[in-house]
């Protein structure tokens, strides 16, 4: 059932409209409002899925009606209703927001054509909304001990800039989990959200990875390609393990952090681009420093905000937060019956020693789902999470 909404001063027009739209579809539920007051009060309080909205009106505008509405219900789309000496104005709040506009006396056809498009857009909305929220929950911090909490918190101050962010900690800590949040939570999280292993890539590679290439810069260069840069643009870069940048990358990428530019291999032309670059890795930038692997000014353009998330031994006491977490994500995923962990179970998993961290972690608990009993045991865990 689509609820729609129709604001508008003149009785004669409203009652067209919703008996055109409710002959058109027992699916649509018609509300009304007499003037824009009335209209922007009831979509403050009531879910619509559209809103059809004259632009003159008396007390409050249709303009003024969209504008106040797109701050409270931004995904619900809004068609405005013109008069012939309208139509400027119509275009104009399209400007603003507004999904599209009819003229008065509406077409019959044109109205139910941009109604149904208007709705086909709402839905797809939402759709893109609830994939978002899967995305994010897969991406989730599990934790609530005093590290993580500070880590949450950092995170909370740090995503709404645009300040660069260096996170570190060894393999397995998840942090990449803390760069997607990171871009989750800022005004960047529409944007795309692109990553690069730096230490996947082969060195000679990883300057066309990151600035693109034109063709017959190299090789195998056999047509113009577009790098990572360029692929991120108005949204998030997450550069994982920079320590394994090599030099040359390393003094492409600061003036890329500096002038906000950049060039693809092999031309010389300038690329604007507008990313904001978050970093991690898992060495000491500074020792790498000292040895001449490492640029001292990148490392000071990167590490705006630092962020060490620390080793699952450190953190015990979220461990059996996390084979909670991990049992149901895996039972989830693999349609598996319901299994437990019983205490004495979770006391020994807590007492390892997790040198592969939360990574480990998971690889063990999902381990023990498969081979061990209704309720995993502490028998269970000396024979199938032997260290």
């Amino acid at each position: 059932m689509s609820k729609i909404l129709v604001i508008e001063d003149e009785a004669a027009i409203r009652r067209v409209l919703v008996k055109i739209l409710s002959e058109e579809s027992e699916t649509y539920h018609l509300e009304e409002a007499e003037d824009g007051l009335k209209g922007l009060e009831a979509v403050k309080n009531n879910d619509y899925d559209l809103v059809l909205c004259d632009i003159k009106m008396p007390k409050m505008d249709g303009i003024e009606v969209l504008e106040a509405a797109r701050k409270i219900k931004p995904e619900v789309p809004f068609i405005m209703i013109s008069g012939h000496g309208d139509l400027d104005t119509a275009v104009g709040t399209m400007r603003a927001g507004a999904f599209d506009y009819i003229s008065k006396p509406p077409d019959l056809n044109r109205l139910l054509t941009t109604v149904r498009n208007a709705l086909d857009r709402k839905e797809l909305v939402v759709e893109n909304k609830n994939l978002k929220k899967k995305v994010s929950k897969s991406y989730e911090m599990v934790g609530e001990s005093p590290e993580i909490e500070s880590i949450k918190n950092m995170i909370e101050k740090v995503a709404p800039t645009d300040a660069r962010v260096l996170i570190t900690g060894s393999n397995g800590t998840g942090k990449e989990l803390v760069a997607h949040w990171i871009h989750e939570k800022s005004a960047r999280s529409n944007g795309p959200f692109i990553e690069v292993n730096c230490a996947a890539i082969p060195s000679e590679l990883i300057e066309s990875e990151l600035f693109g290439h034109v063709k017959g810069a190299f090789t195998s260069a056999v047509k113009d390609r577009a790098g990572k840069f360029e692929a991120a643009n108005k949204g998030t870069l997450f550069l994982d393990e920079i320590g394994d940048m090599s030099m040359s990358a390393q003094a492409k990428v600061l003036r890329a952090l500096q002038e906000s530019k950049i060039s693809r291999v092999g031309s010389d032309k300038d690329i604007k681009v507008n990313v904001r670059v978050v970093a991690a890795t898992n060495k000491d930038l500074k020792k790498e420093i000292e040895a001449g692997r490492f640029r001292e000014d990148l490392y000071h353009r990167l590490a705006v905000i630092l962020i060490k998330v620390p080793a699952l031994n450190d953190r015990r006491d979220d461990i059996p937060i996390l084979i909670q977490h991990f049992t149901n994500k895996i039972i989830s995923e693999q349609g598996m019956a319901k299994k437990t962990f019983s205490s004495s179970a979770i006391k020994l998993l807590k007492a390892y020693d997790w040198t592969g961290n939360i990574r480990e972690l998971r690889n063990v608990v999902e381990r023990l789902i498969i081979l061990g009993g209704a309720e995993v045991s502490e028998e269970d865990v000396k024979l199938f999470a032997s260290k």
